[in-house]
């Protein structure tokens, strides 16, 4: 590893608390514009990324990080490594979180940095930019966990109709990566969803004119429970601010 590269690591260990703290090595492009162009809407159901918070400092990943959507909201630091013709000198980590899929391609027989098993960050433009120069195209990089720092309360979305609902879970702090949630409406008992995709939970039990509750629990274990979160009043297609959050 190079003296400069050990020096940046110290510097960030002081003000990133990782999940796990041991550096991997990766790959990474970008898509998309500097405006986010091509990056909203991706296969985490998180829609409007500027919207919901999430920015421009997002990245979307390969099969092998991906785990089936269930990524979905994890936070990485990463850093470009080895490529002194690429990487941008002296520059600060970036730390993104995953909110889409980088599909692999099995007909092709070069650059298939999104094929199993290779791990890989297709970033968006504005965060490939701040760590290496538009024109090397594909960079490696390092990377590890680390915890999700965001504003406000974990939010719900409500969508579905009378008879299913589903519920979009996003701005999420801590883990970040939703991998188990409870629902339980205010004539009810607690409800296991299951995921239908991304990070949309869902429950065939009829509930509404109920007030709503959650148990949500992210990839390190740490659960919480969102008390009436959602009023009695809500509707489909509105978003309810949880007003805490991990």
């Amino acid at each position: 590893m190079a003296v400069h590269e050990v020096f940046l690591i110290l510097a960030m260990a002081v003000v990133v608390s990782a999940i796990d703290g041991t550096w991997y090595d990766a790959r990474a492009t970008f898509y998309g514009d500097m405006g986010g162009g091509e990056t909203m809407q991706g296969a985490c159901g998180y829609g409007d990324l500027i919207k919901q918070g999430y920015g421009l400092a997002t990245t979307a990943l390969s099969t092998a990080l991906f785990n089936e959507g269930l990524s979905c909201g994890a936070c990485f630091e990463i850093y470009c490594s080895n490529a002194p013709k690429s990487c941008i000198p002296k520059a600060a980590p970036i730390i993104v979180t995953a909110t889409n899929f980088c599909p692999p391609n099995y007909t092709k027989t070069k650059d298939i940095w999104c094929n199993p098993p290779q791990k890989h960050f297709d970033l968006s433009m504005p965060m490939f930019t701040k760590i290496a120069y538009y024109k090397a195209g594909v960079i490696p990089v390092r990377y590890r966990r680390v915890l999700c720092s965001k504003r406000g309360g974990v939010k719900f979305e409500i969508k579905g109709n009378p008879n299913w609902t589903l519920v979009l879970i996003y701005n999420v702090g801590g883990a970040g990566d939703v991998n188990a949630v409870s629902i339980k409406g205010s004539n009810t008992q607690w409800i296991a969803m299951t995921r239908n995709w991304g990070q949309n939970w869902q429950t065939g039990t009829v509930l509404t004119g109920q007030s709503l509750s959650f148990q949500v629990t992210v990839s390190d274990g740490t659960r919480i429970e969102f008390d009436n979160a959602v009023p009695a009043g809500w509707q489909f297609g509105q978003t309810y601010d949880a007003g805490k959050n991990f």
